[in-house]
């Protein structure tokens, strides 16, 4: 058996380094044969719990491209989205970016969950294909040394620190519950916001994992308030959230309850109702926090008949640094672009200037509250340049 499980290790591994090749594999110039449209490649979850975030990143990526065609871009070829579903999960984003990189992708621009692109960003790294994320935030993504990976986000050290301040200095809250799921996502988010609680001087009575999917999360909460926290943070996804929240409000738990930003969608307000009430996210701002999206929101409701997500803008934002590094490279070659991308500089993004540092991430990434108040999610608060706490509306 052993044996057997060498061979069929090897031979998955001669059919990657096949994969790669076929697209232009190591060092490679992507797969624009300089005719026909350009292809950027999107991935995203769009089967599953994840699935409405994932339509949300793709209407983001078309509507872009709809506006980049219309302005024309290199020697007046169009721009042309290719789509795959990586569902949120590892081996299903490993299958999607091979397909994606065998359709002659010159980019990718897209991803939601860290624990798909974390594998999937090997891929195109190794193609010579640039990805930029705009909603993983797992620090892995850009902490390898992969020359082809960027993000329109910020990262989970930068916003765990945003959510133990929060807690810890605006709530006052001595000791807090950490509740990952044990995703990437999640579990990284969880453990940089443990760390950095204790820095601030204060104390993580409960630290533990859900189960994501399960619908009795009773007996897991009751251990949580056992423990008497001042504060909760829950780093997992939103299809949790809503029944964490219910069941929370059912058992008496009165503190307040924070989320990461992976629970920014309606869905949890619909789930919780009434209990959702005071509920807050820390959060990249949302489309309409910022004042610079208002042309952006305006056309997606008109191109969609409903407001985008969370993530739309910096989706969106995603694929127009890509065409704007295409026209300063004047090139489709997928290297150039990697190039062209590195030497961004102050790109205005509908999100705010957009650059990128030596490992690809976004310089100074903003964070800000959302509230649940009257069924919606409203701006909370931020920190401004002093460090003090302001409102994160204007």
């Amino acid at each position: 058996m052993e044996n057997l499980t060498r061979r069929l290790g090897t031979g998955i591994a001669l059919t990657s380094v096949a994969l790669l090749s076929a697209c232009g594999g190591n060092g490679s110039s992507g797969g624009d044969d300089g005719s026909g449209p350009i292809r950027i490649g999107v991935s995203a979850p769009l089967s599953g719990d994840s699935a409405a975030a994932g339509t949300d990143i793709v209407n983001a990526a078309k509507l872009a491209v709809k506006k980049i065609n219309k302005e024309g871009l290199l020697d007046g070829r169009k721009v042309e989205i290719v789509q795959v579903d990586d569902a949120c999960d590892a081996q299903t984003g490993t299958a999607a970016m091979r397909k994606l990189l065998t359709q002659k992708v010159v980019a990718v621009a897209g991803g939601y969950c860290s624990g798909a692109v974390i594998p999937e960003t090997m891929i195109t790294d190794r193609a010579g294909v640039p990805f930029i994320a705009d909603a993983s935030t797992n620090v892995e993504i850009t902490e390898r040394g992969l020359k082809h990976v960027f993000r329109t986000i910020g990262r989970d050290d930068k916003q765990s620190e945003f959510a133990a301040r929060y807690m810890v200095e605006y709530l006052k809250a001595d000791s807090v519950a950490v509740i990952h799921d044990n995703t990437a996502y999640s579990k990284g988010l969880a453990e940089a916001t443990k760390d950095t609680v204790k820095k601030l001087g204060a104390k993580t009575v409960f630290y533990d994992a859900i189960t994501p999917g399960a619908k009795d999360f009773t007996s897991f909460l009751t251990k949580a308030k056992s423990t008497k926290p001042q504060a909760i943070y829950f780093t997992g996804y939103y299809a949790d959230a809503g029944l964490l929240l219910k069941q929370a409000h059912e058992l008496g738990i009165d503190v307040p309850i924070i989320g990461g930003d992976a629970n920014q969608d309606p869905t949890v307000i619909k789930t919780a109702g009434r209990a959702a009430e005071g509920f807050t996210t820390t959060t990249a701002p949302l489309p309409d926090f910022i004042k610079s999206t208002a042309d952006f929101v305006s056309a997606y409701e008109r191109e969609y008949g409903t407001e985008p997500g969370p993530y739309a803008p910096y989706e969106y934002d995603a694929v127009n640094v890509l065409a704007d590094a295409i026209a300063r490279a004047a090139s489709a070659d997928s290297e150039k672009i990697t190039e062209a991308l590195h030497a961004t500089k102050d790109y205005a993004g509908v999100t705010g200037p957009i650059n990128f540092d030596e490992k690809g991430d976004r310089v100074h990434p903003i964070y800000v509250t959302a509230v649940v108040e009257g069924g919606a999610f409203v701006p909370g608060k931020k920190l401004d340049e002093s460090g003090n706490w302001v409102d994160a509306k204007g």
